[in-house]
């Protein structure tokens, strides 16, 4: 956008007979001039307030004292579409994306794409070196094989037990076996019976050990969690990673096809915007390519920056060509409020009076005119004329010395060549 700058305010003075000191002073007043003064409403008279007063002030002074030659720079009426908009400056960052990290520690054995590489869900992207874990879960399963022949051999002595226990409970019917041998037989019944227990519950938890090792074997190979983009790579092959406190990330696949803008703004600006809020943006390379969209959120939690407080605006687009790419700058325009095949000017050609309505000073065969407008949409460079002023006509936006010259248009008032 480029800026705009407003014309200089006239300091303005206290009464005509301020100018009388020149014997061509206020009172001398050609004709001419007089009529362009007795034409301002009062209001922009003695308001002393833009472009309208600012001409008419500098009328009496080029005449008054010197009657230096005055420039006045114009513009035209024009047709056009004004659009009324809060702009703020954003990054482009993809709407899904996934940091793919391991979840074992070891060395990065082999990294199998390159930053930039499509890939699809599933494919495999890198290993880390496995021999520990496969040594783990050899270990594993081989505890768990012994266990299981351990609950094998105490299941037959339990067997075994119950039996000579059934025994010397019939032949305590007849009084043929002693009250030890009794007791014996069925404290070797109950501790069979504890150690099968002991054993099973041991199985199961080395059965989640066996478990736990497989599944960190499986670690060791690192495959795409989504289709996308490999858009970064932050681990390097050979390197050793540490996932005992946190994942350390190794590459990060991105869906480029739809992209989201970060926008910041400003807190003064917030408070005018919304979700579906129509918006377009530009991009650094491509200043003249309009992208249009919607707002999707506005985030609650500002970021203080050097106590400018700025909220994050989300704005999804679609990417199907993929031009936008991550980080890009972008300048964004939400917009407030357009009108199409409107009248519009420079908005510096407009000033507002103390009585409140709005003034443009329309270039006649005599010179400079007051005229009262109603003005609708503005921005920093133009203003719609709903009313008072037609297409063609020219206004006045500023003032230059006699001498300064300029790409912009100018023209010198009557009578003072």
């Amino acid at each position: 956008m480029g800026r705009h700058e407003e014309a200089d305010r006239p300091m303005g003075y206290e009464s005509d007979t301020k100018y009388g000191t020149n014997e061509r002073g206020a009172r001398n007043l050609p004709e001419q001039l007089k009529a362009h003064w007795r034409d301002l409403p009062g209001a922009v008279r003695w308001g002393g307030i833009g472009v309208a007063a600012l001409v008419l002030i500098w009328l009496v002074y080029g005449w008054a004292f010197g009657g230096e030659s005055l420039t006045y720079r114009t513009a035209t009426a024009t047709r056009g579409t004004i659009e009324q908009t809060v702009t703020a400056l954003g990054s482009l960052q993809p709407k899904d994306y996934v940091d793919v990290g391991a979840q074992v520690s070891g060395q990065l054995k082999k990294v199998y794409v390159e930053v930039g590489d499509e890939v699809k869900e599933g494919d495999l992207l890198a290993e880390i070196d496995a021999k520990t874990y496969e040594t783990e879960l050899a270990a594993a399963r081989a505890r768990l094989v012994q266990l299981e022949s351990e609950l094998a051999g105490s299941q037959a002595e339990f067997t075994l037990a119950q039996r000579q226990y059934k025994r010397n409970l019939e032949l305590a019917r007849i009084d043929a076996v002693s009250r030890d041998d009794l007791d014996t037989s069925e404290t070797a019944v109950k501790t069979t019976q504890a150690t099968i227990a002991s054993l099973t519950a041991q199985i199961e938890q080395q059965k989640s050990t066996v478990e736990g090792a497989e599944v960190n074997l499986g670690y060791t190979k690192i495959y795409a969690p989504m289709n996308g983009t490999v858009t970064s790579q932050t681990a390097l092959q050979g390197q050793t990673l540490n996932a005992n406190q946190t994942a350390p990330t190794i590459l990060t696949i991105s869906d480029l096809s739809t992209m989201t803008v970060e926008a910041e703004v400003a807190e003064a600006d917030v408070g005018r915007l919304s979700p579906g809020m129509p918006v377009y943006f530009t991009t650094l390379g491509a200043a003249n390519e309009r992208w249009r969209s919607t707002v999707r959120q506005i985030l609650p939690t500002p970021e203080i920056e050097n106590d400018v407080v700025l909220y994050t605006v989300l704005v999804d687009i679609a990417n199907p060509d993929g031009k936008l790419m991550k980080d890009m700058t972008t300048q964004v325009f939400f917009l407030l409020g357009e009108a199409q095949d409107a009248i519009t000017v420079p908005v510096g050609a407009v000033s507002e009076g103390a009585d409140g309505k709005s003034y443009v000073s329309v270039m006649t065969e005599d010179g400079p005119r007051p005229r009262q407008v109603e003005v609708g949409l503005t921005n920093r460079v133009s203003a719609e004329i709903r009313s008072g002023l037609d297409e063609g006509e020219t206004v006045v936006t500023g003032i230059a010395s006699g001498t300064e010259s300029g790409a912009a248009s100018s023209r010198r008032m009557p009578g003072f060549l």
